[in-house]
């Protein structure tokens, strides 16, 4: 039926107006509240508590600024000493860095110092060194000469110019690093044997070259020195091989390290002190004797000063008694009386005086 959708639908726009109006109607007035005396003991506890809780506010907010500034002194303080800290950490690393500069300096030092050792003219080099130094520190420079030439024609590393007995002493600087590190690098009962073997032919060559160039009859002392400058090949010599020590003592060739040769010089300048000591001796007494004679002069003069004084204190002595004399008379002529009659008293002769 056509008119359906009509009706319905004017059904459905009554509705919706009535559901409109029923929003739109006025709400009836709510009942007026009566005072409650609960509720007003209650708005009080809650005011207390209000402010109860504005002063616990303010408390905590005062005790965290407190606590706030300590942990800010705090920071400050372990900011400083965090700081001294470093400052002296840097100090120290500065200090550990140039320990380790000179560590590295003194390693290249040790590989220069083995660059030298492995060369053996090197090596001769480096022990003529030390023993000019030794000699240097110790003697004056009028008893020694490096490099000196005999009369044989040899050259003597360094020559002792010392007075009769016992005449110049010749030093040779001998340095037996190969035989020595041979020695000490020896594995088994074999390479010892080999290497002592090779160690004892250096040390007696050495010896024999010594003996027959530097020590000359006549010429130098009868005896002469070799130089090790290395107190380990020193110990080593001196510890196992005592028969090459008494074969070097048989030829007066006498066996020195750094530390022997010290005390050997010391022991040569001593007794240098006390030649020259002898050899002023006699001039020491021909000073005394001239001194002696000075004196006995001085004696003298002093004596006829003496008598000078003396025969001055005599004249005066004199001169005093003739000048008493001349006061004595000038008296007597002034108490002359003269007479009236203008005649003069004759006045006794006086006796006459010596002088």
């Amino acid at each position: 039926m056509p008119e359906m959708p009509l009706v319905l639908s004017a059904l459905a726009l009554l509705g919706v107006v009535a559901i409109l109006i029923l929003l739109l109607r006025p709400k009836p007035a709510a009942p007026v509240a009566l005072p409650d005396p609960r509720i007003d003991a209650l708005s009080g506890q809650l005011q207390q508590l209000a402010a109860h809780q504005a002063g616990s506010q303010e408390a905590m907010d005062r005790r965290l600024t407190e606590f706030g500034n300590r942990v800010a002194d705090r920071l400050q303080q372990s900011s400083h000493e965090a700081g001294k800290s470093l400052s002296e950490l840097k100090e120290r690393l500065a200090v550990i860095d140039e320990a380790q500069k000179k560590l590295d300096g003194l390693a290249g030092q040790m590989v220069g110092l083995q660059d030298i050792l492995s060369n053996k003219q090197s090596r001769g080099a480096f022990g003529e060194i030390q023993l000019a130094d030794l000699v240097r520190d110790v003697l004056p420079a009028a008893n020694y000469e490096f490099q000196a030439t005999l009369p044989s024609g040899k050259r003597v590393d360094c020559l002792l110019r010392l007075p009769n007995p016992p005449g110049s002493i010749g030093i040779d600087a001998k340095f037996p690093l190969e035989a020595y590190r041979s020695l000490r690098e020896a594995k088994d009962d074999i390479a010892t044997k080999l290497a002592q073997r090779e160690f004892t032919t250096a040390i007696r060559t050495h010896v024999k070259a010594i003996a027959e160039k530097y020590i000359l009859p006549g010429t130098t002392a009868d005896s002469a020195l070799m130089f090790l400058p290395s107190e380990a090949v020193y110990a080593e010599l001196h510890s196992n091989f005592p028969n090459l020590v008494e074969e070097a003592g048989r030829a007066k060739v006498w066996i020195v390290s750094p530390t022997t040769m010290m005390a050997t010089l010391t022991t040569i300048r001593a007794v240098l002190r006390d030649v020259n000591m002898r050899e002023q001796a006699h001039v020491i007494q021909t000073k005394v004797r001239e001194l002696l004679q000075d004196i006995n002069r001085l004696d003298d003069r002093v004596e006829k000063l003496q008598n000078h004084f003396n025969q001055a204190n005599e004249d005066v002595r004199q001169i005093r008694i003739s000048t008493d004399k001349v006061t004595k008379r000038a008296e007597q002529i002034e108490s002359v009386e003269l007479e009236d009659q203008g005649k003069v008293t004759p006045l006794p002769l006086p006796e006459r005086m010596p002088g």
